[in-house]
């Protein structure tokens, strides 16, 4: 690959080398702006957007920075997320052989998506330094992807400029082309029982453990936790947090629970979602105390992102397969059980296809970044951003 003018690698290690989980992205996006300027961006052509104040959390906004086109084409946008899971805490990358690895075995690398960050930052760094004919072009760093995509959610489609075709760098390999994704639903569930003590009168007290226990087995046995195969719908859901209790010695009146549905269909995930309201609902109607007083559940529901799936010859998935190719690799193209960036920039109207760099075992401390495929994915998004697939 022809990379001459910036040192991709350093880009990459550069950012790896910074903290900065969901939430507290400064730092990252600083380093991003300074490397930018450095090179000689106009200021101008650079902004942070509100997205951390819409959505009442975090310390800054999405980096936005827009160029005008040098020849008349349809606006293309780069994009990959800066935060980082907070295993990432504390790592330092090393290079270890083809691949970064983190010096520590207790920490994960933050390849995701630090590399994605590292490829659209290399890509506009070379634009900066060669000044090729180029299509207009957005470049975007969002914010808080790992704790529910809320850079994506929250990003104002007019601060884009509308860009027609859109390219998220993420996980997996550069060849795969990911054309669409799962739909995700949270669930915040609050079971409410009776306090008693535990040894003298148990019997009028109302657990609330009991009332969660009873719900999550029947849910566990009728298929509904877990993968969900039904002759009318596939999905998955997940009871992921439990919290409650403060003694042996008192029956646990209150219990929290966090969960989660997904599908690929929107009506069979919100079966899903009622289908789980239902069984704890049934489950505190059903469990009495010795004076026949019952518990509640105070459930709510809400939509983390929506499902999507482009169709294989749509322009977006076109340009991709083809700038995989002329980067010497074979596409293929898949439909993910995760979320990504692109389901909500999907959402916004913005046909968005996202693009491996490399990263392998994300999220755990075995973490690495084959270099190779992340050079693969600076070639693509190089091509990507010259329409010169």
């Amino acid at each position: 690959m022809s990379n001459d003018t910036v040192d991709s690698r350093q880009v990459v290690m550069d950012l790896l080398r910074i903290a900065g989980g969901s939430g507290q992205e400064t730092q990252v996006l600083a380093a991003i702006e300074r490397k930018l300027l450095d090179a000689g961006l106009d200021p101008t052509q650079m902004r942070y957007d509100e997205a951390n104040t819409r959505a009442g959390f975090g310390e800054v906004g999405n980096l936005i920075v827009t160029l005008p086109g040098t020849i008349s084409a349809p606006r293309r946008l780069l994009m990959a997320h800066v935060d980082t899971v907070p295993l990432c805490l504390g790592a330092v990358p090393l290079i270890d052989g083809e691949y970064i690895v983190s010096e520590s075995a207790e920490t994960a690398l933050g390849g995701d998506d630090r590399s994605g960050a590292a490829v659209v930052l290399t890509t506009l760094l070379r634009i900066l330094n060669e000044r090729p004919e180029h299509p207009p072009l957005t470049f975007l760093w969002t914010i808080q992807e790992e704790i529910g995509l809320v850079g994506a959610r929250y990003v104002d489609p007019e601060e884009l400029n509308h860009p027609e075709l859109c390219f998220n760098f993420d996980g997996g390999p550069p060849h795969s082309v990911i054309r669409g994704a799962t739909g995700d639903s949270h669930m915040d569930i609050i079971v409410r029982g009776l306090a008693s003590h535990a040894g003298a009168h148990p019997e009028q007290g109302i657990s609330a453990i009991v009332i969660a226990s009873m719900a999550i087995a029947e849910l566990q046995r009728d298929g509904w936790l877990g993968l969900i195969e039904k002759s009318h719908g596939r999905g998955t859901s997940n009871i992921g947090y439990i919290s409650g209790g403060a003694a042996t010695n008192v029956v646990t009146d209150l219990i929290t629970i966090r969960a989660e549905a997904r599908s690929h269909d929107p009506q069979f995930r919100q079966e899903i979602v009622d289908t789980i309201q239902r069984a704890f609902v049934t489950a505190a109607e059903t469990l009495a105390n010795a004076a026949g007083a019952h518990g509640t559940v105070e459930f709510k529901s809400r939509s983390k992102y929506e499902a999507f799936a482009l169709e294989e010859d749509s322009a977006v998935v076109t340009a991709a397969k083809e700038a995989a190719r002329g980067a010497g690799l074979t596409p293929e193209t898949r439909i993910s059980n995760g979320g990504l960036d692109a389901n909500w920039i999907s959402s916004h109207g913005l046909p968005t296809v996202t693009i491996g760099c490399g990263q392998e075992f994300i999220h755990t401390v075995s973490e690495r970044l084959h270099l190779p495929s992340f050079e693969n994915a600076c070639e693509i998004a190089w091509r990507l951003a010259l329409d010169n697939a």
